[in-house]
């Protein structure tokens, strides 16, 4: 796939999320926020997210959904202090568009293959009933990657040349479909449960699986002044193969705990691990990246947004996985009902 198919593929995307959040925001109906609890305190919300090793796709979580205030008088400082907290939140009621930006090092038989994957991943949360909300969150990876498959000094009768050196494209698409009570369960747990489906989008045999792959994703956590603590997984199973490809069995794990503070900064450490059960006897089936990210609520004009940067180093990966890595990472953030109007009025971290 040419770069400029890309990124005309991730304009009309972009286009096409943007137009139904205007669309949805347009309809809102009701001023109070359908994830928060009689009393006014935010209830809920979460997602999960991909690491790509060079032979396996799974989900990787990034926090942008957030739930609204009922209080439509707040100033700017309580209004960007829910906004923070409620980012730390996996499951939200608030439309969210992240943007996420992964670079990735040390991979292939040389060592210094390096993988970059811009993850778009729009969060849709829908109240279908008085009780329950659904909240809909799609992966959509653009990948270039660069000898992760290389081997160097190859003789120059080696079966294995020419190599493909580099692979540019769409890799599978993850999409996740959380169940979430609106308010808290005993203890004060908010959790999330449902189905997750894996997509076959890749562009190129090395970016994607090439299954269909379906199974359960849950998610469990508590937040308690500015902690947020919990974990989420989910297990893929390939359900339809394509011709030459191999089955997928893999699980996502990740534990996660942050801190905000006073000025609505949010540290966050967390791992993605995720294990292929598919691996190949002596190869290790987990890839456990341990992430460090900070990360800001800004506003731009009358968008509020969210800003993080992060870096990551791998503990354990499956032979030729990536050794260190970097993530950039921005949210639009899409309030709706009285609170959009709040934050107009009012506006937060100038």
């Amino acid at each position: 796939m040419k770069p400029a198919q890309i990124v005309l593929g991730v304009a009309v995307f972009t286009l096409g999320i943007l137009s139904v959040i205007s669309d949805m925001r347009a309809i809102e109906p009701s001023p109070a926020s359908p994830n928060e609890n009689p009393t006014g305190e935010p209830a809920a919300s979460a997602e999960g997210a991909p690491i790509n090793t060079p032979f396996q796709t799974s989900e990787n979580v990034t926090y942008g959904a957030v739930t609204e205030s009922s209080a439509a008088t707040a100033g700017p400082d309580d209004e960007a202090d829910k906004l923070a907290k409620q980012l730390a939140n996996p499951i939200s009621a608030l439309i969210s568009v992240p943007f996420q930006a992964n670079e990735d090092f040390g991979f292939g038989p040389s060592g210094n293959g390096y993988k970059f994957t811009l993850n778009i991943q729009p969060v849709i949360p829908i109240s279908i009933s008085r009780d329950w909300n659904l909240i809909l969150r799609t992966i959509f990876p653009i990948v270039s990657q660069h000898d992760l498959f290389y081997v160097p000094n190859l003789p120059n009768n080696s079966p294995l040349q020419p190599q493909n050196r580099s692979q540019d494209g769409l890799s599978d698409t993850t999409q996740s479909f959380f169940f979430s009570p609106k308010t808290p369960g005993p203890f004060g747990l908010i959790w999330g449960i449902g189905p997750a489906f894996l997509y076959p989008t890749g562009t190129n045999v090395l970016l994607g699986t090439g299954t269909f792959s379906i199974g359960p994703t849950v998610v469990v956590l508590k937040q308690t002044g500015g902690w947020t603590m919990g974990a989420l997984m989910n297990q893929l199973w390939s359900v339809i193969i394509e011709e030459h490809r191999k089955s997928v069995s893999q699980m996502f794990v990740q534990p996660f705990l942050s801190y905000t503070t006073k000025t609505h900064t949010t540290f966050t450490i967390n791992t993605e691990s995720a294990a292929n059960w598919e691996n190949t006897p002596g190869d290790a089936k987990w890839t456990v990246p341990l992430n460090l990210q900070i990360s800001q609520i800004l506003k731009i004009g009358k968008q509020p947004i969210s800003i993080q940067i992060g870096g990551r180093y791998y503990v354990d990966a499956p032979r030729y996985g990536p050794n260190w890595g970097l993530r950039f990472v921005v949210t639009l953030l899409y309030p709706t009902g009285k609170r959009a109007e709040s934050i107009e009025k009012t506006g937060f971290v100038k």
